[in-house]
């Protein structure tokens, strides 16, 4: 009998999990409804569980066999603040709030697998299924770690899976390297001086030293960066004046900087406060940036990505496992994992993308089909993983 074989039987019970998780979102460290479905879902299960890690975070543990080597398997739990568009029956009960990336069918396929290796333990050490808050730009990963994760849990490596629309339902991507960009956000303050707009020599117009800070931001990539490296330079909000015939004494600029390395980012970086220190000068104004490093790249070890591509070869078939894909501009705080432990983060086809079903749309709905799918992958990177010698 094949792995999907025996996880076939759970699919219905899942779905509705699924779907009412869906129905009640909750945001980065609020998925309070969500935690405690978890816990109690994991209780009944047997296996032994952990709450309050980095605030709303949950972690369970199925032991089997004698070896203390163990793994950890992570799913994120949290929403988006988005208003739903769908009106199927499990749309969002929570209005302004929506689960529009997955989380709730990551959860889900992670409690899947929890029932099938609780009821089995067909496998050699210890699995930690980490259920973590705040991955939509809050870093929980990154607080789960701080919580002393890794100190109480000891784990020698750590997966992660999302789903990806525009990949075939029950396909998978595994990267051998570089998976999504870190993300950095940066604000910034060009302070001038006020004037009546009929007189603006009487004035020092921030106005035009921010426009030509927005052009020369879009020469950094271009023109500082090696052109093997790729980092997107993005400046997505511009906010000056409230008058017609008043020249404001400020403007502001926000946006956001994706790249594959830490030395890219840091260029980047360094880049951008020189073109700020030159428009200073330039128009007389004083300009204040703020540069916040935000998720690193999520980068898949070696070793471990090859061992997550047999495995979804395993469950889907060869032809069903892409290797080659490109990696994302989106950012991943999985990532933070990472950093301190060996790991892979895979992509899970979600069907096509088209008709509103892409990552953060008002019209995105995980799709169930999925489910066994995911649940079978995750089910056999935990035997196969405890199974092999270390």
């Amino acid at each position: 009998m094949s792995i999907l074989d025996i996880v076939r039987p759970y699919h219905d019970k899942l779905t509705a999990i699924r779907r009412d998780i869906h129905a009640h979102p909750e945001l980065a460290f609020n998925e309070h409804r969500t935690a405690e479905l978890v816990a109690r879902h994991l209780e009944q299960l047997g296996i032994e569980t952990h709450c309050g890690i980095g605030g709303t975070g949950v972690v369970g543990v199925i032991r089997g066999g004698r070896s203390l080597r163990a793994i950890g398997l992570r799913a994120d739990m949290d929403a988006l603040s988005i208003t739903e568009r769908n009106d199927f029956e499990h749309r969002s009960t929570v209005a302004g709030c929506m689960h529009a990336c997955g989380h709730d069918g990551h959860t889900t396929m992670l409690l899947g697998a929890a029932e099938v290796l609780a009821q089995r333990r067909d496998f050699d050490g210890t699995v930690y299924l980490i259920f973590q808050p705040a991955e939509e730009g809050e870093a929980g990963a990154r607080v789960m770690i701080e919580d002393g994760l890794f100190e109480r849990f000891p784990m020698e490596a750590v997966f992660g899976m999302h789903n990806w629309p525009g990949l075939p339902v029950g396909s998978f991507a595994v990267h051998s390297g570089a998976v999504m960009a870190g993300t950095d956000r940066f604000d910034i303050r060009v302070l001038g001086v006020g004037a009546h707009a009929a007189m603006p020599h009487l004035g020092i117009d921030p106005v035009p030293a921010a426009a030509a800070l927005v052009q020369a931001a879009q020469t950094i990539v271009s023109r500082t960066l090696d052109p093997l490296d790729a980092a997107v330079v993005s400046i997505t909000q511009f906010h000056a004046g409230e008058a017609y015939n008043v020249i404001p004494d400020r403007a502001e600029l926000c946006g956001t900087v994706r790249s594959f390395s830490a030395s890219v980012q840091t260029r980047v970086e360094a880049a951008l406060r020189r073109v700020c220190e030159g428009i200073a000068t330039s128009f007389g104004v004083e300009v204040e940036l703020e540069f916040r490093r935000s998720y690193p790249p999520t980068i898949n070890t070696v070793a471990e990505a090859a061992m997550c591509a047999e495995v979804a070869r395993s469950v889907a078939g060869a032809a069903q496992v892409q290797t080659e894909l490109r990696p994302s501009m989106g950012a991943e705080d999985f990532a933070f994992f990472l950093q301190h432990k060996p790991g892979a983060y895979v992509w899970i086809g979600n069907g096509p993308g088209e008709g509103g079903c892409t990552l953060h749309n008002p019209h995105y709905d995980f799709n169930d089909e999925v489910i066994p799918v995911g649940v079978a992958y995750w089910v056999e990177l935990a035997r196969r993983l405890l199974s092999e010698p270390r």
